[in-house]
């Protein structure tokens, strides 16, 4: 056999898979245990890259830890600022949604924080969507009581609900808005709040850099400033991973936030960003097939007689369609949400139980996963402008299920009231 697999030729001293052999002053075994003789090589191939987990990361030379700057594309300082795991992540994440930069945070709320703290000050006027996530909001009031900042809310539908003052600086968009999935006037509200110089924020988690690119969006071509991003959704994609992510196109705003990222210690590991890296090549599938499950069953939910409205915003009668097609309609996708008014005359007592009498819908927060959720809101103590909704509303956030078993687990619960 003339395969070199198979001779008995040595190889050659310098191949990159030699191993290296070092000269060190050690006699203990104990010691060669964490200083090893032999050095593995590391030119490898794989799929997946590897996963580094560290707190110190070693300098080459007094020279090269003198000469870092936290600012560098890539901080080989201290594992907190990062590794070549969380920055291949962050890499992938910036692409995903068309920016430049990015920053990983230890979950989406942690990435809504980091914004809030970097850019607003005592004084500054904030601006919120009446549907917006409810713990950014939340956080928004701790911030008002604490430093000062005033907050506004507007109603997404309707641009000219936001004025804001020679005060304002930051404005909070979500698209599509929090549990009542509204889409906004995305075109509109980016277009006055970039004439009033106001800093624009989307929270990106619904379109997840698959909808829309928040970076070039409509016929206008249109840019926020900065995309959040809960990668705990569909970027993990199996509802065991916790992380968020910033994105921007300008290094102005990324070394601000980057600034903030170390003082306040915030930092990711490698092995959560290695979950997420690995789920990332299937996350479009994921994405069009829990869009067209969804799709399906807001349909087939329409038609039963319980429900007053079926919230999805590429329904035609839903809030925001219009808009939604303005931003999303060359892609067409519309994520894997949808949410249920109950008639008025169906108490709450009575939708738990359709909620506690499904089988393969388990009661949780969160979305993008493998298994299907629902989760009931009482929508009194979550609005407080103009869009009044009648009834009990129930989410739904649909997983990877076959669509017939999703259908005939809701029929059988509807069936408890």
């Amino acid at each position: 056999m003339t395969d070199s697999a198979h001779t008995n030729t040595p190889a050659s001293p310098t191949t990159n898979n030699t191993l290296k052999t070092t000269s060190r002053p050690v006699s203990s075994s104990i010691t060669h245990l964490i200083h090893p003789e032999k050095q593995v090589p590391q030119k490898f191939g794989s799929v997946q890259p590897a996963v580094y987990r560290a707190s110190t990361v070693f300098f080459e030379s007094t020279q090269a830890m003198r000469n870092r700057s936290w600012q560098d594309d890539y901080d080989y300082s201290y594992g907190l600022h990062g590794t070549p795991t969380t920055y291949a992540l962050a890499d992938r994440i910036a692409a995903l949604e068309g920016g430049e930069y990015c920053i990983l945070a230890p979950s989406g709320l942690s990435a809504i924080s980091l914004v809030n703290f970097t850019f607003l000050q005592q004084g500054d006027e904030v601006w919120l969507p009446d549907n917006i996530y409810g713990p950014n909001k939340d956080l928004i009031r701790q911030l008002k009581t604490q430093f000062g900042i005033d907050y506004f809310l507007y109603d997404p539908l309707d641009a000219s609900s936001f004025t804001p003052s020679s005060r304002a600086k930051l404005i909070w968009l979500e698209a599509a808005g929090s549990v009542t999935l509204e889409f906004p006037d995305l075109v509109s509200l980016v277009k006055k709040a970039q004439a009033a110089n106001v800093l624009t924020v989307l929270d990106n988690t619904w379109g997840a850099g698959l909808a829309f690119c928040p970076f070039d969006f409509s016929e206008e071509h249109l840019s926020v400033d900065i995309s959040v991003h809960a990668l705990t959704k569909y970027p993990s994609g199996g509802a065991d991973v916790l992380m968020g992510s910033i994105v921007t196109r300008q290094r102005n705003l990324h070394l601000a936030m980057l600034r903030t990222h170390a003082l306040q210690g915030i930092g990711v590991g490698g092995d959560d960003a290695e979950r997420i890296i690995r789920s990332l090549p299937s996350i479009q599938l994921r994405y069009a097939q829990q869009d067209n499950t969804t799709r399906q069953l807001a349909n087939w939910l329409g038609q039963q007689d319980c429900f007053a409205q079926v919230l999805h915003p590429a329904l035609p009668d839903a809030k925001g369609h219009a808009f939604w097609q303005q931003v999303c309609g060359e892609s067409n996708r519309a994520a894997g949400l949808m949410s249920v008014l109950f008639k008025p005359e169906f108490s709450l007592q009575q939708v738990d139980a359709f909620c506690d009498a499904l089988q393969l819908f388990k009661l949780g927060y969160s979305w993008g996963g493998p298994v299907s959720l629902v989760m009931p809101y009482q929508l009194e103590h979550m609005r407080q402008l103009g869009h009044h909704y009648e009834g009990v509303l129930v989410r739904f956030c649909i997983g990877l299920e076959a669509i017939d078993d999703l259908m005939a687990d809701l029929q059988q619960a509807l069936q408890n009231i």
